[in-house]
C-alpha cells in the first residue's frame, strides 16, 4: 500500500490504527475521481480525489486536498479511522480530545491576558496617585 508521497512508517502507523478498529482493506471500496477546483492541468487530466467506502458501516469518505492521488489515499483513511473512532468510542475520540485540548488552552489564555490587563491598570493607578500627591504639596502659599 506504501507510496511515495507518504513514508512507509506514516502508512504502517495508519494500518495499524485500522487494524485496532477492525477496519481491513478488504472492507474498503475505493474509486477515484476526478478532483474539482484549483490545480489547473493535472485536476482536469488525472483522477486525484478519492472516494473511500467501508461497506460494513457503510462510512462514505472523500478527499482532494492534495494534488496527489497517493496523498489523497492516505488522507482518505486517516479520515475513516477519525470517523470511526468517533462511532465507536464517543466522548473518548481524539476528535473531542483535541476539541477540549483547545478550550482548556483559550481559557488559560484568556486568564493570563486578564491578569496582565489587571497589572497594568494597577500600574497607571499608581502613576496618577503620584501625580495628585505631587500636586498637594505644590498648595503652599
Amino acid at each position: 500500500m506504501s507510496n511515495s508521497s507518504v513514508s512507509t512508517e506514516k502508512w504502517k502507523t495508519l494500518e495499524k490504527r485500522l487494524q485496532k478498529l477492525g477496519i481491513s482493506e478488504d472492507d474498503l471500496e475505493e474509486r477515484f475521481v476526478r478532483s474539482s477546483g484549483h490545480g489547473g492541468q493535472n485536476v482536469n487530466k488525472v483522477s486525484t480525489c478519492v472516494m473511500l467506502i467501508h461497506r460494513p458501516s457503510g462510512l462514505l469518505v472523500r478527499c482532494q486536498e492534495a494534488r496527489t492521488q497517493g496523498m489523497n489515499r492516505y488522507i482518505a483513511r486517516r479520515r475513516l479511522a477519525e470517523k470511526m473512532e468517533e462511532m465507536l468510542l464517543g466522548a473518548e475520540s481524539r476528535r473531542r480530545q483535541e476539541i477540549e485540548k483547545i478550550r482548556r488552552q483559550k481559557r488559560r489564555r484568556s486568564k493570563r491576558a486578564k491578569e496582565k490587563m489587571l497589572e497594568e491598570k494597577h500600574h497607571r493607578a499608581g502613576i496618577k496617585r503620584a501625580r495628585r500627591m505631587a500636586g498637594e504639596g505644590s498648595d503652599l502659599d
